[in-house]
């Protein structure tokens, strides 16, 4: 099963010994920061691992998160960190779920972001049911901050498969209900210095 596999890659490395792994996230942050999203609004982070990026929301006092990970063990560590740092978690929300079918709040978050989480699915039914969910929890208007591999970066990521996608490409899968309000390209240097090519959009939701 997924979900074992992505427990085991937890319980096996340390958060920065993965190859998604950042020091921090300041690019992103600054988005949202662009994108006038206020601090009270409800932002839900998917596939969100062990990663730095939820310090940051909260160190910018973004106070309405939900944090979603197939791993336990993986939000268990962000858990960990957080309270170290003496950050305010109290308004968060774990799930412990896959993304594709977990049962979310209705027409509920402002923002859905997604780093480098919808470029393994690989299935038509995979996207389609990932697309459909992110759907219904978003609220009309929202924004969706999706990161995924480039057309030029890997075809495989922690020993699977992953998609990978151009501008148009993107646009095509996720349908007309969202809007292109930005994309650019960079790239991601891992632990181990390897060079991973990424495509950054933002979308709004207009369903």
């Amino acid at each position: 099963m997924i979900k074992d596999y992505w427990e085991s890659v937890y319980q096996t490395k340390e958060p920065d010994q993965v190859s998604w792994y950042q020091v921090e996230d300041q690019k992103t942050l600054k988005r949202i920061k662009a994108l006038d999203l206020k601090q009270d609004q409800n932002i839900i982070d998917v596939g969100s691992g062990a990663s730095i990026f939820i310090d940051q929301l909260l160190e910018a006092e973004y106070k309405n998160l939900y944090v979603l990970d197939l791993s336990q063990t993986a939000l268990e560590k962000t858990q960990a960190r957080v309270a170290e740092k003496g950050l305010d978690a109290t308004k968060m929300t774990w799930l412990v779920d896959d993304v594709c079918t977990v049962n979310l709040p209705q027409q509920y978050f402002d923002l859905w972001h997604d780093r480098a989480v919808f470029h393994f699915m690989t299935t038509d039914d995979q996207q389609r049911q990932y697309i459909n969910n992110m759907q219904k929890a978003l609220k009309n208007g929202g924004i969706l901050m999706l990161s995924t591999f480039a057309e030029n970066g890997p075809t495989r990521c922690s020993g699977l498969d992953v998609e990978q996608y151009n501008i148009d490409k993107l646009k095509m899968r996720l349908g007309t209900a969202f809007s292109l309000i930005e994309h650019d390209h960079d790239i991601h240097i891992t632990p181990w210095g390897t060079s991973q090519r990424f495509l950054n959009s933002a979308w709004r939701f207009e369903g």
